[in-house]
């Protein structure tokens, strides 16, 4: 919303102490109250002489390719002694004027915004003593299509200085008007809010008296279900078609950024600026029968201002008469019934439409609007009576238009319910005790009806009667957002809550925050992925038809409606990460997550609704558990390219499954628990390189080298390998580890063994750890060897073992022992046999 200065000050009640208000002043005003100022534009700056000259001659020079004027024009009166006016001549490529007419001349020694200096110069063959100004030029607006040409006032002469009459001194405040708050989109709320700001008093633009109706204007019949609330219209004849639209409209409307069109719409934009209720003006001898507020029928099209034909649907309303639909309810009018240059008969509406439905209509047609915009925000239903009544007296002081004694004023306003609340709630949430009447005060400063009295225990309350517009005070919480705002939150003591002793992170938190930092020690980088999926990915991903993940939960209104569904695993999210960092150049990629995902129950549980009025009872709260869905937090990784990168030291290491098992294996020790890797069988990972994670004998994950199908579907780089696993399924471990240190040195041995390929590499690690005892404190494998040396169908696994006593020094016997003993139980289980 953009308003200029001027125009907002006029409705205050200024003091001596606030009898001049700078823009600043003005803007610091409006964020005390809560309002978003956006920015503050100054006009000009202009400087140097600018004055209004009447054109009294143009010379059309047409030796030119483009059209060129040279024009001699009056800047100044003509002298009582009968001397002619004071004239000079200036060239012009504008068309848009005739002789007569009044326009702003900058004379030379003129500096315009974008200290743009005016010198007398020669140009197309001519002396240029200046330059006539266009609005654009000047800093009033954008419109640049042609010169700026002044109504012609008894008030304004030739000669005067142009920059007090255009109000070039002025300023403009830009706010950003929240959606709860759309009476700001008007200067009768923004006058309102800086009234209560600076505790003022306030002139209501709308407080002018309506006569009753005499009549009806037009036939007006209103459906149900149309979310119509009011439609009033109000007629006036006899307008002067080549009436000019006064300055001072047509400035309010350039600094706003509407463009001028003619004196009837001008008019319904200026009153819809001033108070916040949109209007349409219908030239009458085109309207055919009586008016009908109506739902759109199967094909019905409707060509709207903005030139474009659409197509209604069922769900659009529309106003119409009896050819057809001549208006698109609470957002555009039609062009068939449009005002034109030649209208006299004006029929003026002023509506209050549903907002829900008015930005449903916007969306479906692409069509935002001035209008839409403030009906989406709701528009204070008891306006458009004084909203018709104000634009029918200015098309009469200003178009000469006779106003008609009917109004028709289908339906009426429902005043807001009364708000009862204790009298110190705004003392006790704040933290603050006001000063006596504060709370009262405040109601009444925002148009509230204030009745003060006492509750049942005898504790003084207040009742408030909420104005019209401001549907929004509908509880105690909204009337002391009210008190708090208007008396400043700087007024607010900030005061830290003390945290109770014996608090702290849960387990869970504190695990999680181990894994996150874990991970980040081991070169993966966090990432927040998109939590919702396309049901496409599972196909993607080669799901089978009866997978369980391919049951998900879709939300009703999506982000994206492609993506609907709630993730039940981190993958889709992460891996879509993946793909966006590789088309932006990136070649190693190293990614985790630590989500929640959503699995659906296997019965849908209907969801309660307890109310809000009290606390739910356990047997509420019981049900509420039920019907939520399981949301378990799961930690996911994907590597793709180099996992160790060349460099001097040598050449990379391409990533691999191996190096996904080790992120799992690294979670488990963060959590505190020993993690057992077996050969799996899982999509979306490749079926002779998936691992299956348990803790304790039970699933709790998986990692590997993704399927080349599903890479190649979702166009990741070769050889992606991924681990997820679920952290709510591992048990909760108190871990209070202590350094300990070890005086006594450990005793190396190093073992290979040879065994079947189809051994796997973990139950022989499992086995020698098992068989070494308490003195082996590791194991490493560190070689695998296939060749002619082991023979067919055979491999060697080399381990590096240490061996530690933990309270005196190992002898090399010992530990050789313990060594043979850990060899005898992997040649028993397995079949091993030491490598000559």
């Amino acid at each position: 919303m953009r308003i200029p200065v001027r125009w907002l000050v006029q409705q205050l009640e200024l003091t001596e102490e606030h009898r001049v208000l700078t823009p600043e002043a003005i803007a610091d005003a409006f964020v005390k109250v809560g309002l978003e100022v956006e920015d503050v534009h100054p006009l000009g700056p202009v400087t140097g002489p600018l004055v209004i000259a009447r054109v009294a001659e143009i010379e059309e020079l047409t030796e030119f390719k483009k059209p060129i004027r040279y024009c001699t024009v009056e800047i100044g009166e003509p002298e009582e002694d009968g001397e002619p006016a004071e004239t000079t001549q200036v060239v012009c490529g504008a068309t848009n004027f005739v002789e007569g007419d009044l326009v702003v001349v900058a004379l030379p020694g003129a500096v315009l915004p974008g200290d743009f200096t005016i010198a007398a110069r020669k140009t197309y063959g001519r002396v240029s003593n200046g330059m006539i100004c266009s609005a654009r030029e000047l800093g009033l607006g954008d419109e640049h299509a042609g010169i700026l040409v002044l109504p012609s006032d008894d008030d304004v002469a030739p000669g005067d200085d142009a920059i007090d009459l255009l109000g070039l001194t002025d300023s403009v405040i830009e706010l950003a008007v929240t959606p709860d708050r759309g009476y700001c989109l008007s200067m009768r709320g923004l006058a309102r809010e800086l009234a209560c700001a600076l505790d003022l008093g306030y002139v209501d633009p709308a407080a002018i008296e309506v006569p009753a109706a005499e009549g009806k204007a037009a036939a007006v019949t209103v459906e149900a279900d149309t979310g119509c609330t009011r439609f009033a219209m109000r007629r006036v004849t006899g307008v002067d078609p080549t009436a000019p639209t006064p300055w001072h409209i047509r400035r309010t409307l350039m600094l706003a950024g509407i463009r001028s069109i003619s004196l009837a719409v001008d008019v319904t934009n200026f009153v819809m600026l001033e108070l916040g209720q949109p209007m349409h003006a219908y030239d009458t001898s085109r309207l055919r029968g009586g008016i009908t507020v109506r739902r759109a029928r199967a094909g019905e099209k409707l060509l709207t201002l903005d030139g474009t034909e659409r197509a209604l649907v069922a769900d659009d309303v529309v106003v119409a008469d009896e050819s057809g639909p001549i208006g698109l309810g609470g957002v555009m009018g039609g062009d068939h019934t449009e005002v034109r240059p030649e209208t006299t008969d004006i029929l003026l509406e002023a509506a209050i439409w549903d907002p829900a439905n008015t930005a449903r209509t916007v969306r479906r047609q692409k069509l935002p609007s001035e209008a839409s915009r403030r009906y989406e925000r709701v528009v204070d239903p008891a306006l458009p009576p004084a909203a018709l009544e104000r634009a029918a007296r200015l098309l009469r002081q200003y178009g000469e238009a006779r106003i008609l004694p009917g109004r028709t004023d289908e339906g009426s306003p429902t005043a807001p319910a009364p708000v009862v609340m204790a009298m110190d709630l705004p003392d006790r949430v704040a933290g603050v005790r006001y000063a006596r009447g504060v709370t009262a005060g405040r109601l009444q400063q925002i148009g509230c009806r204030v009745e003060v009295g006492a509750a049942e225990d005898g504790t003084p309350e207040v009742t408030a009667y909420p104005p019209s517009w401001r549907a929004d005070l509908a509880q105690p919480a909204d009337l002391v957002e009210e008190v708090l705002r208007l008396q400043g939150y700087d007024t607010i003591p900030s005061e830290l809550p003390k945290a109770p002793a014996g608090r702290g992170l849960t387990g869970a938190q504190r695990r999680r925050r181990a894994v996150s930092r874990t991970l980040a020690e081991h070169g993966y980088v966090e990432v927040l992925p998109f939590p919702f999926v396309s049901p496409t990915v599972w196909d993607a991903f080669g799901l089978p038809a009866d997978d369980v993940r391919r049951t998900t939960l879709s939300v009703l209104n999506p982000l994206e409606s492609d993506r609907h569904a709630l993730a039940t695993t981190l993958l889709p999210g992460l891996l879509d990460a993946v793909t966006r960092n590789v088309s932006r150049g990136a070649r190693d990629i190293a990614l985790f997550h630590i989500g929640q995902v959503v699995l659906p129950r296997a019965q849908s549980v209907p969801m309660p609704d307890p109310g809000a009025d009290q606390r739910p009872t356990d047997e509420e709260l019981a049900l509420l558990r039920e019907a939520v869905p399981a949301q378990p937090v799961h930690v996911a990784v994907v590597l793709a390219g180099t996992h160790r990168r060349a460099g001097w030291w040598g050449p990379g290491e391409q990533a691999n499954w191996a190096d996904a098992v080790q992120a799992a294996r690294a979670v488990a020790e963060a959590a505190g628990v020993e993690l057992t890797v077996e050969a799996d069988t899982l999509a979306p990972w490749h079926p002779g390189r998936c691992a299956r994670l348990s803790v304790g004998g039970f699933p709790v994950g998986h990692a590997g080298e993704l399927h080349p199908k599903v890479v190649e579907a979702l166009g990741l780089p070769k050889r992606t390998c991924a681990m997820e696993l679920d952290l709510d399924l591992l048990p909760l471990v108190e871990r209070k580890p202590i350094p300990a240190v070890s005086p006594y040195p450990p005793v190396l041995l190093d073992v290979a063994l040879v065994v079947d390929n189809d051994v796997p590499a973990a139950d022989l690690t499992s086995t020698l750890r098992t068989g070494g005892g308490d003195l082996l404190e590791d194991l490493r494998l560190f070689d695998v060897f296939t060749g002619e040396q082991v023979g067919d169908g055979k491999r060697s696994l080399a381990y590096s073992l240490r061996f530690r006593a933990p309270d005196r020094t190992l002898t090399v016997e010992e530990a050789t022992a313990a060594r043979d003993t850990a060899v005898a139980a992997a040649t028993e289980r397995h079949g091993a046999a030491l490598r000559g």
